[in-house]
């Protein structure tokens, strides 16, 4: 699993490749300016760290300052944060911190809306493993962030038997048995399940948790009824901000959402380079 920091330099690998022309052949090697980050939207910002040591790893001495923090809710036309160093540095650096800033605080954006829908009822809200290859990471912390949970990081840290992993081990109840020989008791086992025979099928074997998959209202309130408390009741598959709601009303106690990293948009920031300078950087 990639960290930060090799993603960070994956990032500016990508950009800058072998030199950055236009860059090092219009600025001084000397130069210094400042760079202000700018929310043209509403949005709920996270990454901030991440955009910060993009800076750095491109002039260690520079200056990255915000009075904001990941988690907070920033108006349009206010500014982010202020870079000040080398001006190279600073145009070298701008798009990738801020597809990193853009990209994470769409994610983190989108999940306080949701979580804004279902505050007040008692259920959970996670994430799934529908990320972008390479980014899990930092998507599921933008995740964090937006004050939902997550689901399990990889298929290393968590116990799901699927659909196909029922068709290959012949049923549930044979898959479960299966499972329990060959796992610590401390792991514990959700079944995904699409049909009533198959909820009845969970319980019965000793699932945990139990994952209602792409299931109606009605479908979904009959198998918690049924469930009752027996096992953790989670429900997933083409959740959207609009049936939020009614999901969380069935009375089940965990929704996934794959939207809140493969759906969500970037917000729009912006980067503004106010002329070379030497003084420090305030607010």
């Amino acid at each position: 699993m990639h960290s930060t920091s090799e993603l960070i330099d994956i990032a500016l690998k990508e950009d800058i490749g072998h030199a950055d022309i236009t860059t090092e052949n219009l600025i001084d090697a000397d130069s210094t300016g400042t760079g202000e980050i700018i929310a043209r939207e509403q949005l709920v910002i996270a990454g901030l760290d991440t955009a910060s040591q993009v800076f750095q790893k491109l002039d260690p001495e520079i200056s990255f300052c915000s009075k904001y923090s990941d988690g907070n809710t920033i108006e349009p036309g206010k500014v982010i944060a202020k870079i000040h160093g080398r001006t190279r540095a600073l145009l070298m650096g701008e798009r990738v911190a801020l597809n990193f800033l853009q990209h994470l605080s769409g994610i983190a954006t989108v999940t306080r809306s949701y979580i804004s829908r279902i505050k007040g009822l008692n259920v959970s809200l996670v994430d799934t493993r529908k990320t972008t290859p390479g980014w899990r990471v930092l998507e599921k912390y933008a995740v964090r962030v937006g004050g939902a949970h997550n689901h399990r990081m990889g298929l290393y840290d968590g116990v799901l038997i699927k659909d196909n992993h029922i068709i290959a081990s012949g049923s549930i109840t044979r898959a479960v048995e299966k499972i329990k020989r060959n796992i610590s008791h401390l792991v514990k086992i959700e079944v995904e399940v699409s049909r009533f025979n198959q909820v009845k099928e969970a319980v019965a074997s000793g699932a945990d948790v139990i994952m209602l998959d792409n299931m109606d209202v009605d479908q979904i309130k009959k198998a918690v009824q049924y469930i009752n408390q027996r096992a953790i009741v989670e429900v997933s598959g083409g959740v959207t901000d609009e049936s939020l709601v009614l999901l969380a009303q069935t009375g089940v106690d965990i929704i996934s959402a794959g939207a809140l990293t493969h759906s969500a948009g970037s917000v729009d920031i912006s980067m503004n380079i106010k002329g070379s300078r030497k003084n420090n950087v305030t607010f």
